[in-house]
């Protein structure tokens, strides 16, 4: 096997394990505090206790929710093959109580193989929860949410039903990330590879994972999405940019796709705007760092005429010149309006939000040649 076809191999493998969601939670679920270990305990000694249970699985959006499930029940499914029966609802495709009760009825007539006849999701839940108060119904709930207060949306009847059990899924840490990584990009040492290329590509990794620049970037990183998802997209963005002609990962491969998703089109945005600008969105940034939840554009006014005369400056511009470059940021959606009032109301008078995390408006100043000094000390202070 030549060269190029060894490194071609390499990247479909790492391809492969990135798209396969069970090989990347597998590292992350070893521990017995996992979230999987818990999940998994919770389902499999209601099957052999004979008892109910039902269980909530809460994080962000790509927090591996649905991941940990899914791995949890496959392994669930073969040590009890004749046992389980899965039944599958999401509130998007199943809306209403008959919609839901119909998909039940479906699922459990194609996995018994019987035939189906055709014959408000609260009370769905309620009806679930309520039978498995009975002696001759067993069933474990699990309710996948991205919502942290989900059990508080709860009707009453149903929080007295509901076993108050909840997993909640956190960002992963750095030495789970970097236990991920060792897992996703090490090839293996079998007959797969040839045993050189594979322990030099290995070797080189454990090099790369200890270097201090790699690290560096790794957080870098995690400041942004600590989320697995987002995780695994990152990685693939590595993969996409390594070069066959190198034959291994690079940190340059990892600063590239630092890189790449760093680029935050407001920062890019805020390059094209005036001084005055710059002024109007730094003013509202601190307007909201002193806790000043409500404010429009008079109040913006006051603490840029607070601003001139603490330091002087000699970028000052007449209040009409202001309120044409406030309303110019209005119109490319760098802040906006927070009331849903007619357009009748005077400008200067309508509560508005800034758009602009302090993240974008740092780096967008940063990069702003022609920025004034004075603009980053008010970031700062």
């Amino acid at each position: 096997m030549g060269f190029q076809s060894q490194v071609e191999k390499a990247k479909n493998l790492l391809r492969t394990r990135l798209c396969n969601p069970n090989f990347i939670i597998k590292p992350l679920s070893d521990s017995p505090d996992s979230n999987y270990c818990k999940l998994k305990f919770t389902i499999s000694s209601s099957i052999t206790e004979a008892c109910n249970n039902s269980i909530l699985l809460v994080g962000p959006r790509g927090s591996g929710k649905i991941a940990v499930l899914e791995l949890a029940l496959n392994d669930l499914l073969q040590e009890y093959p004749d046992t389980i029966s899965l039944i599958r609802l999401n509130g998007l495709l199943h809306s209403d109580e008959n919609c839901a009760f119909k998909e039940i009825a479906k699922q459990l007539c194609l996995e018994h193989h019987l035939l189906f006849s055709k014959m408000g999701k609260q009370r769905l839940l309620y009806s679930l929860l309520d039978a498995m108060n009975t002696v001759t119904s067993q069933a474990v709930v699990i309710g996948v949410s991205c919502r942290l207060d989900v059990d508080q949306l709860l009707e009453k009847r149903i929080r007295s039903r509901f076993s108050h059990r909840k997993l909640l899924f956190l960002p992963p840490s750095k030495e789970d990330v970097q236990r991920l990584l060792e897992h996703v990009f090490s090839l293996p040492t079998d007959s797969s590879f040839p045993h050189d290329y594979a322990a030099q590509f290995n070797g080189k990794l454990q090099n790369l994972l200890a270097d201090d620049r790699f690290k560096e970037i790794i957080s870098s990183y995690l400041d942004l999405n600590s989320t697995i998802n987002h995780l695994v997209r990152f990685l693939f963005i590595v993969v996409s940019l390594w070069e066959s002609k190198s034959g291994f990962l690079s940190l340059e491969n990892f600063k590239s796709a630092l890189s790449s998703i760093q680029r935050q089109p407001k920062q890019e945005c805020i390059k094209d705007c005036s001084i005055l600008e710059l002024y109007i969105l730094v003013c509202m940034k601190r307007l909201e760092v002193k806790e000043q939840n409500s404010y429009n554009f008079n109040s913006v006014m006051k603490e840029y005429r607070s601003v001139h005369d603490s330091f002087q400056t000699s970028d000052y511009y007449a209040w009409d010149v202001c309120l044409r470059s406030f309303e110019r940021l209005i119109q490319r959606e760098l802040i906006c309006f927070t009331d849903n009032r007619a357009h009748g109301q005077s400008v200067e008078f309508r509560p508005v939000k800034l758009l602009v995390s302090y993240v974008e408006l740092q780096g967008g100043l940063k990069s702003y040649r022609s920025c004034p000094i004075i603009l980053q000390k008010l970031m700062d202070h």
